[in-house]
């Protein structure tokens, strides 16, 4: 695949905002044609399709998509390569954070989570994987999955669970496709400033005071990456997991909680309430 997406065309799941967003931006700004599926962001959809078509000249497709539900990412998969011709690349993008002990949770949200997180990607692998093959397309597949997938924080047993399930599922993926040409990898971002609104700017400037690098991500930095995986440069790349971190979870596991660290989780269980939180 040369460095120009020319002529290729793109599949973003959750495309319309934060993380979703960065990545169309930046596959549009190297020539793909895109489609982009959403859930609850119709408004949003469309003004990134505009700014897709003002700025880079590229079409930009936009679904509507419960990727919950077990039919949706077939369908999807194959209503965009209906309506572009064929599809190169997907991106698995798509997906929801939860918070939480294990000692609460809910199992109505875990099933969300596995459907959303873990389930929805591989049933879109599969649909687009089987398009590449019939159509000899040496296509490139990325996931978006999480350094919380590595490491492990208090309260991150579903979500952290779903990301690792997901990249481990992405190497065999990587194997099973390489004979067709078709590359499997991940992008595994840390702390990105994805959210907007009322103390956003506050928070990732306090956070980013933590980051080997000093600063929280941009969607950008992870378009930017995503852009160097699907393409030629990236040829000879598969079943890899490439983080976008600044160096955040370098370190090792945070145990400073005194006040002005503002992490950390170094008490002992005596001094933790019912709940697992400092009293």
């Amino acid at each position: 695949m040369s460095e120009s997406g020319s002529g290729r065309t793109a599949l973003v799941t959750g495309g319309a905002v934060g993380i979703g967003k960065g990545i169309a931006l930046a596959l549009a700004s190297r020539g793909y044609d895109l489609a982009i599926s959403h859930f609850a962001e119709d408004a949003q959809s469309r003004v990134l399709a505009d700014t897709v078509a003002s700025r880079f000249g590229r079409r930009c497709r936009v679904y509507q998509s419960d990727l919950t539900d077990a039919e949706a990412p077939a369908l999807l998969v194959e209503r965009a390569i209906r309506e572009m011709g064929r599809l190169d690349v997907l991106v698995n993008n798509a997906g929801l954070t939860a918070i939480g002990s294990v000692t609460e949770l809910d199992a109505a949200e875990l099933d969300h989570l596995v459907h959303l997180n873990f389930r929805a990607p591989l049933l879109a692998i599969r649909a687009a994987a089987n398009h590449m093959i019939d159509r000899r397309i040496r296509g490139s597949i990325v996931n978006i999955t999480s350094t919380r997938a590595e490491r492990a924080y208090p309260g991150d047993s579903l979500y952290g669970a779903t990301k690792a399930a997901l990249t481990r599922a992405s190497q065999s993926a990587a194997l099973d496709l390489a004979p067709y040409g078709i590359r499997v990898n991940c992008v595994a971002p840390g702390a990105i400033a994805s959210r907007e609104g009322a103390g956003a700017e506050k928070h990732y400037e306090a956070l980013g005071r933590k980051i080997p690098l000093s600063r929280t991500g941009t969607t950008a930095d992870i378009g930017e990456a995503v852009a160097w995986l699907v393409s030629e440069q990236a040829s000879y790349v598969t079943g890899t997991t490439l983080k976008v971190d600044g160096g955040l979870i370098l370190p090792g596991m945070p145990e400073d909680v005194s006040p002005e660290a503002g992490y950390g989780w170094g008490k002992p269980p005596a001094e933790l309430d019912r709940k697992g939180k400092h009293p």
